[in-house]
């Protein structure tokens, strides 16, 4: 069982002067669910190498189990260290694909040529795709076999608009992810802010937010 999970390599917040990146629990929480499952994990992003951590991700309110545990682990440390360069990687061999969030996705794996590529080879395919949190994103200009956007007529989540406004991001991003999934025709569903949320329809698996991301990569295992 092989799973391909791709972080970003986005780490500037807008015009605001204060970086961004992955969301480390986002990617933590998932590693070690598909890595305790036995799989066979690899990490990719854009440019490769060292994918950008969002400070606010490593402050310790922010703090679980997944995130304890990698910071403790210098072999997954060294992993995401070495990140493959996502334009050298084939979708061919792996099972499954998944994007942990952060506000980096946004702005660049959300029009990246590559990215859009793989995530539109697995679903011709019908391999597994999961996304969560600001990851969704990725589906913004993806389509289906048809020449639809990949989300029409598909129940989906992610980040909602309540929670960009909570975190004081509305203005910055370059888009709201709820609005996003809508305007492609997704039928966007939610539950309450910042608790577990996640949403699988076919093959597609999306989580809401940070809380989502666990079981949201246990959704993607059991369609494995």
């Amino acid at each position: 069982m092989k799973i391909l999970m791709v972080l970003t390599s986005h780490d500037e917040l807008g015009d605001t002067g204060k970086k961004t990146g992955f969301w480390l629990e986002e990617f933590a929480a998932p590693y070690y669910v598909f890595k305790d499952a036995g799989a066979e994990v690899t990490l990719a992003s854009p440019k490769g190498g060292q994918p950008p951590l969002d400070p606010m991700s490593d402050s310790e309110d922010a703090q679980t189990e997944a995130t304890k545990r990698f910071k403790s682990d210098e072999a997954a440390q060294t992993q995401l260290a070495n990140t493959a360069v996502l334009a050298d990687v084939s979708a061919e061999g792996f099972d499954a694909i998944f994007y942990p969030g952060g506000h980096g996705p946004l702005w660049d794996l959300a029009e990246d040529s590559d990215s859009r590529a793989l995530i539109e080879a697995f679903d011709a395919s019908g391999r597994p795709i999961g996304a969560v949190c600001h990851a969704p994103a990725v589906f913004r200009h993806t389509r289906d076999a048809d020449g639809n956007p990949l989300v029409s007529g598909k129940t989906v989540t992610g980040f909602t608009n309540s929670e960009e406004e909570g975190v004081g991001l509305t203005d910055v991003v370059p888009f709201l992810v709820e609005e996003m999934l809508i305007a492609n025709g997704g039928n966007y569903k939610k539950g309450d802010d910042w608790s577990e949320f996640v949403v699988t329809d076919g093959k597609l698996v999306t989580g809401q937010n940070p809380a989502s991301s666990e079981e949201a990569a246990r959704k993607v295992l059991s369609l494995l």
